[in-house]
């Protein structure tokens, strides 16, 4: 596999900071920050007919990767995908109904099916992820870094068991419950699946990875280490290629665990202790989070509040990457966002002096 390991970074602090090295303030991305809440991206978006247009056609998802950084002092771009798309190159016939989210045609939910599954050639049937990414590097012209991201196995099997999102996951769990050996084959699937991905993500030219276990959350207290973390794990363990983000939303019953998983940094959601996260990372590994999202609706001057009191509860010692509990949501204003990445920039600077 051929990993590009790239020109010199005009801007280097994310990977600093995920390395938990020293940086001169804290970095800032936003999950989702490339959506519905840019008029820039309406237009693409409209312009490409549909969302799975977009996310299929390198150059356009090229165009939204690229268009927070041209409004925005980030510290990186995220390549615009979404996570359900090695599913779909699995053949479970992804589509989006207005107003319903995501839907697969073809759930799984026979046996047969389940044992036929196979992991994608991603360099055949997600290609059009790599020439993203590859479009995505050739525009950023070494301005920042580019994250590669997938689902994790577990919020992949969400999505495949149940066809849709769902308020309590009821033929997922009733497949945990009733035929766990079933699931597991899914997930085993699914680790294999997510690392090929990855790796291929970071030879197209990602700089760093990011595993969304958006749906780890659900599951009981002691069922997270058997069908979600293990298989996070056995994804960790295979992409050496570059640093990596694990983020579970609702995780923080299992910080302990996630930070013993072989990930760079943990995501954390903002229900989550920053003190106590930082108490227990010790400077092994990287934070990032954790503000609500809602706090962007708040007049600017109130988004600055917010964002000062990240930092201060996280602290300026290395190994902090500003980000919110969870995506930008589609009505976001975007002065609220621009003054969220100056306020970052400009307090976390003045604390390092």
């Amino acid at each position: 596999m051929e990993v590009h390991r790239k020109a010199r970074l005009k801007n280097d602090v994310l990977l600093r900071a995920l390395a938990c090295k020293p940086t001169p303030y804290t970095p800032i991305w936003l999950m989702r920050q490339a959506g519905r809440y840019l008029p820039e991206y309406n237009a693409t978006r409209a312009k490409a007919g549909s969302f799975l247009k977009l996310a299929k056609t390198p150059a356009l998802a090229a165009e939204v990767t690229l268009q927070p950084l041209e409004r925005f002092p980030l510290d990186a771009a995220i390549v615009f995908s979404d996570i359900l798309t090695i599913p779909d190159a699995m053949g479970l016939g992804l589509f989006f109904a207005e107003g319903e989210g995501p839907r697969f045609e073809r759930p799984l939910r026979d046996e047969a099916a389940i044992r036929k599954l196979a992991a994608p050639d991603p360099n055949a049937e997600l290609r059009y992820v790599m020439d993203a990414i590859r479009e995505s590097r050739n525009g950023i012209a070494g301005r920042v870094p580019l994250i590669g991201f997938s689902g994790s196995p577990f919020t992949l099997a969400c999505y495949m068991v149940e066809g849709s999102g769902s308020d309590d996951w009821r033929n997922l769990k009733s497949m945990r419950y009733v035929r766990p050996e079933l699931l597991h084959r899914i997930l085993e699937v699914n680790a294999k699946a997510v690392a090929d991905y990855l790796n291929a993500q970071i030879a197209a030219g990602a700089d760093a990875v990011m595993l969304f276990d958006t749906w780890g959350g659900i599951l009981a207290h002691d069922d997270y280490e058997a069908f979600s973390l293990r298989y996070s794990r056995q994804v960790l363990e295979n992409v050496p290629g570059a640093p990596t983000i694990l983020f579970t939303k609702g995780g923080s019953p299992w910080l302990a665990a996630m930070m013993n998983s072989g990930c760079n940094a943990i995501g954390l959601d903002w229900t989550a202790d920053a003190r106590a996260a930082r108490n227990m990372a010790a400077g092994r590994v990287a934070l990032q989070g954790h503000l609500d999202p809602a706090a962007l609706f708040a007049p600017p001057e109130r988004v600055r509040e917010a964002a000062r009191k990240v930092i201060d509860s996280f602290g300026v010692e290395p190994g902090h990457v500003f980000n919110l509990g969870h995506g930008l949501q589609p009505k976001t204003p975007v002065e609220s966002v621009a003054a969220l990445v100056d306020e970052v920039r400009a307090y976390s600077r003045a604390l390092k002096l």
